[in-house]
């Protein structure tokens, strides 16, 4: 049963060695660090038996626990595991987030970008039935397609795209993430629409309250951060 659940994306910046510094010297960097420690502090705060973590893949799999967390295809020197395979990018700085914690148990998916949303939906039913006590963190983006255009130009697709995102985290509504159009992935470079329908079918229809921790472009594209936790 998912008894809570975290939404943080996964640039690479994120993780300190991206930046060569602890600081990042980029306020906006820092306040987008702080809203997933606080995400990740009050998921864990849930005790639960069983993490399970989403994210963007080549495929949808199950990775193993050794599985390698790198930055090496960025050239970055930060690494924590030597198992094979290397996980994504968006389970690698998922590992991050969770490594600075108390260890749990934890279930690591990629979810391939253009998996449908039933597919989605599915996944998330599985993963939730895994344990008694479920909390899932799920790794993903929003639109990017404002950072291979001019920087700062309007993209009311984009914003549109924010605002339903967003609105569906800070409710929360898990049928408002399951009917993200997957045909808007590519068009505007999304990469967490499947992992937030993923949540979606894990939360099915049980009431939860939330908190949306964090919303911003400051690379020009989306994050979002957010906490959902089942309702007494």
């Amino acid at each position: 049963m998912l008894i809570a659940a975290a939404v943080c994306p996964h640039p690479p910046l994120l993780i300190p060695e991206a930046t060569g510094a602890p600081g990042s010297g980029d306020p906006k960097l820092d306040r987008l660090r702080t809203a997933c420690d606080q995400a990740i502090a009050a998921l864990l705060a849930e005790r639960p038996d069983l993490i399970a973590v989403a994210g963007a893949g080549p495929r949808t799999s199950e990775y193993p626990q050794d599985a390698t967390a790198s930055l090496r295809e960025f050239g970055v020197p930060f690494t924590i595991g030597t198992g094979s395979p290397a996980l994504p990018l968006s389970l690698t700085v998922g590992k991050w987030l969770l490594s600075r914690a108390e260890p749990r148990p934890a279930a690591w998916w990629g979810v391939a970008a253009d998996a449908a949303p039933a597919e989605c939906l599915e996944l998330g039913e599985k993963l939730a039935a895994l344990a008694p006590r479920v909390a899932m963190l799920a790794m993903g983006d929003g639109p990017g397609r404002r950072a291979r255009r001019a920087p700062g130009a309007p993209d009311p697709d984009a914003d549109r795209y924010d605002d339903h995102l967003a609105a569906a985290l800070a409710a929360p509504d898990p049928a408002a993430l399951a009917a993200l159009d997957p045909a808007q992935d590519d068009r505007l470079f999304v990469a967490g629409r499947a992992a937030c329908q993923v949540l979606a079918g894990a939360a099915g229809r049980d009431p939860f309250d939330a908190i949306l921790r964090y919303r911003g472009v400051p690379f020009e594209v989306t994050y979002v951060v957010a906490n959902w936790r089942r309702r007494a």
